[in-house]
């Protein structure tokens, strides 16, 4: 070895045994890692600083959420209030146009009515003054006629001239008709007195000439007769004097009473016509009020709108700016951060290199100090060098301590100091040669570690108090919430947007693609359930499950939740609200669904009715005897009739009254928006109508429902019957109740398979060649499974076969619908990697609720059918291979084979 290696063995040797040197060295790791920590606990702080302006950040964000929410209902409130005025001003306006139209239509019978009434009144005196005048003349003129028969001329003329005027008189009025008969019997009665007076004057001149007593007789005895005419026509006059009085008394009054009735229907049209003209003029003056008005509240609306959203843009910038300069703070600072770990690693691994070094030479000079060969000069100037301090020159320059440190060994020595060192060897004493070996026996060896002993930072594990570990496990979880964040952000910009891009799932259906997990049982209420149920979300994502079916969330009187009583309080034996929102949000970090369990057919009442029977509800709902149907036969309901089947064990709702519905539909999009669930699953939907169910679905807009239909299906002789069409299609007739906004479970499918896998796979298909369930007539509505909380679990009301479930699996998970996975089979009964296996092969193959379904074979011995075009399924024990089928073409890979229970094949 050269001079410098000697001279780095005895620079080392000089410290004895090597410890002064290694405790410097330890010295020199805990001062740089007490200043490590220093900068670790000073990004700590900056650490906490920024989680304190993350935390202001999310808390402005909360109180833009709130303003926003605020905004929103004050534009609603003012919408409610515009249109509840708007409504009313429409009834009013309908109700007095209504009572005008009344008013009018009465005015106007009672007008026709008294014209009717006056036209018939004044032809009735039309008629009577007529017959009492044609009675009266007629009698005058017969007895004119035959008592003035002497002066038939004069008579004649007479009475052409009454007639005349007769004629003239009726076309008249009745008081021109009453004088003129009045001058005509007048003027006739001096007609007759100037007949008397001829008469007398003839008999007289008869007399005097002729003076025949005969004829003076018979003058005198018909001068007599004239005059007792005369007298009677007087007296017929008189009484027709009377008469004509009398009608003409009547015919006044009649004028009067029809210009009475006349003064009062024109009365009756002004007033008609004055109160249409002032509705007219109130109904125009209504109008253009409630269009002023509203034109006011839309500009009013707008506005607010308007400011409503600039505010939220505005703050939703702010928001988006405060959030990317914390991630920007964020990055610089890890950047910093990942800077300085590097820096202090690789100042770790300089140490490590170092101490590798150092050890090593310290080996190097053990082995050397352990020879026994003489020494040659340059070995005794070694041992001077040894005694000499070269490394206490080197140790005692703190820039030479950090160089050793940060470059490793060293380099060659330069000349300047191998000439200094020769300057200092004189001061130390001449080794002496030729000293027995007994002295180097005395000499004790360098105990260095094991190379196992020596800290190296490839194998340091990390502690529990580990300053680096935790700030590590901060980040992570400083990013895990940043991304929550950003997700909840985005959720709800996309809610405010209400861009027309936004994807919508098909309640009925989902994706086409989900597979449900039942993540609870019947006794699952017993345990914290939320809190443990949040950390399997990672291991049922990772296994292909796509929804979650939760239990039900509401306050309950029985523990297992199918007892409502308070609809909004979610603190129930499961767990408290917030630990459910948690679970939910660990459900959709790993991109799952979190179906609810709702319970809407029926609802625990709190407090008793005078009558002491059950139905007065409490809560935010708190409803009454008239919430519950009629026909309920416990609880005294004020409802309607039922719309389906009674539940005896609690009150059962009302479906039918609007205002449950609408308090319904508030409550399921509260549970959709606040609390985060993303569907149904609806329970005991025979108790009410499928129509209700499509309502409640479009209102609350779920990515996926599902309805319980529980129906018994039929058996003869206590064996299950081939023919199970009519059950099948009560689940149908129910689905399309809801317009196909609902899947139901397919009942049919499980009863079946409870003895198809016996040797009886017949049962499998139907006489079209179908699947004989739900799945044969309407796969995508129908959500197939084995078993739920009230079939197994510790009910057991209707267990799987066992030793069948694989088998059972291996159907529905390879075959159209949507199947569901029950939480005791996937963790408790053990064959998990075998249903994990089954959704793999799902996936691979392309399956969904849709796929078409050839079924080649269906008996005894066995089922072979092709689902869609890439994947073959075969159960039992019948021995087959796509290979064996002539109708199946392609080249076909077994991807499960186990055995007499089903193998798989998916197309190559």
């Amino acid at each position: 070895m050269g001079g410098d290696s000697s001279e780095d063995f005895t620079n080392h040797f000089d410290d004895g045994d090597g410890s002064p040197g290694k405790i410097k060295v330890l010295e020199i790791g805990e001062n740089e890692l007490l200043a490590a920590r220093e900068a670790l606990s000073e990004s700590r702080a900056r650490e906490e600083a920024i989680e304190k302006e993350r935390d202001k950040l999310l808390e402005e964000l909360a109180r833009a959420e709130v303003k926003q929410q605020e905004y929103m209902a004050a534009i609603m409130h003012d919408k409610e209030l515009a249109v509840a005025e708007l409504e009313a001003a429409k009834a009013l306006f309908h109700q007095k146009l209504q009572e005008s139209v009344e008013e009018k239509f009465n005015l106007e019978s009672r007008l026709v009515l008294a014209k009717q009434d006056a036209v018939e009144l004044a032809v009735q005196v039309e008629k009577l003054a007529e017959i009492a005048f044609q009675q009266a003349t007629s009698h005058i003129l017969e007895d004119a006629q035959l008592r003035v028969s002497a002066a038939e001329t004069s008579a004649a003329e007479a009475a052409y001239q009454i007639e005349e005027q007769i004629r003239i008189a009726t076309e008249g009025t009745i008081v021109s008709i009453v004088k003129q008969s009045k001058d005509a019997i007048e003027k006739t009665l001096a007609v007759a007195q100037a007949a008397g007076d001829h008469t007398e004057k003839l008999m007289a001149a008869f007399t005097d000439y002729l003076n025949p007593l005969e004829e003076i007789v018979s003058i005198k005895s018909q001068n007599v007769k004239l005059q007792d005419a005369v007298t009677d026509l007087e007296s017929q006059l008189l009484g027709s004097k009377n008469e004509i009085g009398r009608l003409k008394l009547e015919l006044e009054q009649t004028m009067q009473r029809a210009n009475a009735y006349e003064l009062q229907a024109r009365n009756a049209e002004k007033e008609v016509h004055d109160f249409q003209e002032s509705t007219r003029k109130a109904v125009l003056q209504q109008e253009e009020e409630v269009r002023i008005l509203l034109e006011k509240v839309k500009k009013d609306s707008v506005d607010k709108r308007k400011a409503a959203s600039k505010a939220f843009k505005v703050e939703l910038e702010t928001i988006k700016a405060a959030v990317e300069a914390a991630k920007e703070a964020a990055r610089s600072k890890d950047e910093a951060y990942m800077r300085r770990c590097e820096a202090l690693q690789r100042s770790l691994k300089a140490a490590e290199a170092t101490s590798e070094t150092w050890r090593r030479r310290a080996e190097m000079a053990e082995s050397l100090l352990l020879k026994q060969v003489p020494l040659s000069e340059r070995d005794e100037d070694a041992i001077y060098v040894v005694n000499g301090g070269r490394i206490d020159l080197l140790m005692d320059d703190d820039s030479q301590k950090w160089k050793l440190l940060s470059d490793g060994p060293r380099r060659e020595i330069p000349d300047w100091m191998a000439r200094q060192i020769r300057s200092i060897r004189p001061k130390f004493p001449p080794r002496k040669t030729g000293l027995p070996e007994a002295r180097f026996s005395n000499f004790k060896t360098l105990e260095l570690p094991i190379p196992d002993e020596v800290w190296s930072i490839a194998q340091e594990k990390t502690k529990e108090d580990d300053t680096l570990v935790e700030h590590v496990m901060e980040k992570e979880i400083i990013e895990k919430k940043r991304k929550a964040l950003e997700r909840a952000l985005q959720r709800k910009t996309i809610k405010w947007q209400r861009t027309p891009e936004e994807t919508k799932l098909e309640p009925g259906t989902g994706t086409g693609r989900e597979i449900v997990f039942q993540g609870f049982n019947w006794e699952s209420w017993r345990r914290k359930w939320y809190l443990e149920l949040a950390p399997k979300a990672a291991d049922l994502s990772r296994c292909g499950i796509t929804a979650v079916w939760f239990p039900p969330p509401t306050e309950s009187v029985a523990p297992q939740g199918y007892m409502p009583s308070d609809l909004y309080n979610l603190n129930s034996a499961y767990g408290s609200w917030e630990e459910l929102k948690y679970c939910i949000e660990e459900m959709h970090n790993q991109d799952l669904l979190a179906l609810g369990d709702v319970v809407l057919n029926h609802r625990c009442a709190h407090k008793q009715s005078p009558n002491g029977v059950w139905n007065i509800f409490g809560g935010r709902l708190a409803w009454g005897p008239e919430a519950i149907v009629c026909d309920d036969p416990n609880f005294q309901g004020r409802g309607n009739p039922s719309s389906g089947d009674i539940f005896h064990a609690a009150p059962n709702i009302d479906h039918s009254q609007d205002f449950v519905r609408r308090d319904i539909k508030e409550w399921l999009n509260w549970l959709r928006n606040d609390i985060g669930f993303d569907g149904w699953r609806l329970d005991f939907v025979r108790g009410f109508s499928g129509g209700y169910v499509k309502e409640y679905v479009e209102a609350s807009n779920p990515a996926f429902a599902i309805g319980e239909y529980w129906d018994s299906l039929a058996y003869e002789g206590g064996n299950l019957c081939y023919n199970q069409d009519s059950h099948r299609q009560r689940i149908v007739n129910w689905i399309n109740a809801t317009g196909g906004t609902s899947s139901a479970f397919d009942v049919t499918t499980k009863g079946i398979l409870h003895s198809a896998l016996h040797n009886q796979y017949w049962r499998l298909i139907d006489p079209q060649g179908k699947p004989t369930g739900v799945m044969g007539w309407w796969p995508s509505r129908a959500v197939t499974f084995l078993e739920n909380h009230d079939t197994g679990s510790t009910q057991g009301h209707w267990p799987f076969p066992r030793e069948k479930l694989t088998q059972g699996y291996a159907y529905i998970l390879t075959h159209p619908g949507t199947p569901v996975v029950f939480y005791d089979h996937f963790y408790d009964f053990g064959i998990r990697d075998t249903i994990t296996e089954l959704i793999e092969a799902r996936r691979r193959g392309g399956i969904h609720c849709r796929s078409p379904i050839k079924i080649y074979h269906a008996h005894n011995d066995g089922y072979v059918a092709k689902i869609g075009d890439t994947l073959v399924v075969k159960l039992g024990h019948f021995d087959w291979n796509p290979s064996k089928e002539v109708d199946l073409d392609g080249s076909w890979q077994k991807f499960v084979d186990k055995g007499i229970d089903y193998q798989l094949w998916l197309r190559q």
